[in-house]
């Protein structure tokens, strides 16, 4: 890869669209070619940003489950493990009802999709207006849920930095990062913790915005990714940028990336 990235996450769709158009054949394994010429150690998905299983709309539940069924096979199709997706929004419904509402949701696309190889990594989020799974607690209980309905297997966590940071988790100084890894390990387990979305914040700490900024130059800053970078109980977990992608003409410059990579890389001890 050029920009010398060892994972990867894409969109399989048009994020902004309920209609789909099928894989061809030929282009996924394309995809996949690719992906082993490029030595990517691990692709992801990220769902469409539409999908709501936690809605108390009917016609919008029937449409987020079945666009969770859509994005699992499509993973599967591209040899993609796991498809990152947002719990979803509560609305005006109580928060309880909705977590379980998002639980059974994502519980009934892995039930339509059962012998697929893709599973779902349910993302933890800054908790912005009435959105779910801004605490470890509210994914633990979706969890259980999950796992009660046999899909323990196919179900785990994206631990995202910058909505962590805003739903008011510490990242550091280093006793606050343990504190933060303790707490993920006591609800959730930090077994089911498969990726990173490696944010900066423009926003401080329990401001519940959700707005990314690049590696060390935002609220969180570089210290925080210094310790992340070096903390042992991360040091298998893959990290994916999700930082903004513009140059200062506003236009999609790669040298972003390149910029937010090498200054992960430079954090890191010996």
């Amino acid at each position: 890869m050029e920009t010398g990235c060892q994972c990867l996450q894409v969109f399989t769709r048009n994020i902004n669209r309920w209609d789909v158009s099928p894989i061809d054949d030929a282009a996924a394994e394309a995809f996949k070619a690719a992906v082993k010429a490029a030595g990517l150690s691990l692709v992801v998905a990220h769902d469409s940003y539409l999908i709501n299983p936690a809605t108390a709309d009917p016609t919008l539940r029937k449409k987020s489950i079945d666009g969770l069924v859509t994005e699992l096979e499509r993973a599967a199709q591209l040899d993609i493990l796991w498809v990152v997706a947002h719990p979803g929004a509560a609305g005006e419904q109580p928060r309880g009802e909705a977590v379980q509402r998002a639980a059974d949701g994502i519980a009934s696309a892995l039930t339509r999709t059962r012998g697929l190889s893709s599973g779902i990594l349910i993302e933890t989020t800054a908790g912005q207006g009435s959105c779910l799974g801004d605490s470890f607690e509210e994914i633990a209980a979706m969890l259980k849920t999950i796992d009660a309905a046999g899909h323990a297997a196919r179900v785990a966590v994206c631990l995202d930095t910058c909505h962590v940071f805003a739903a008011g988790y510490g990242l550091s100084p280093k006793k606050e990062l343990d504190r933060t890894l303790a707490e993920f390990d006591a609800a959730i387990g930090l077994d089911r913790l498969k990726v990173i979305h490696a944010n900066d914040s423009k926003r401080e700490r329990g401001s519940r915005v959700d707005r990314h900024e690049s590696i060390g130059m935002g609220k969180i800053g570089p210290e925080a990714f210094r310790l992340i970078m070096n903390h042992p109980k991360l040091a298998k977990i893959p990290l994916i940028l999700e930082t903004p992608k513009e140059g200062p003409d506003g236009k999609a410059c790669p040298d972003q990336d390149r910029g937010n990579l090498a200054t992960l890389r430079g954090f890191m001890a010996g």
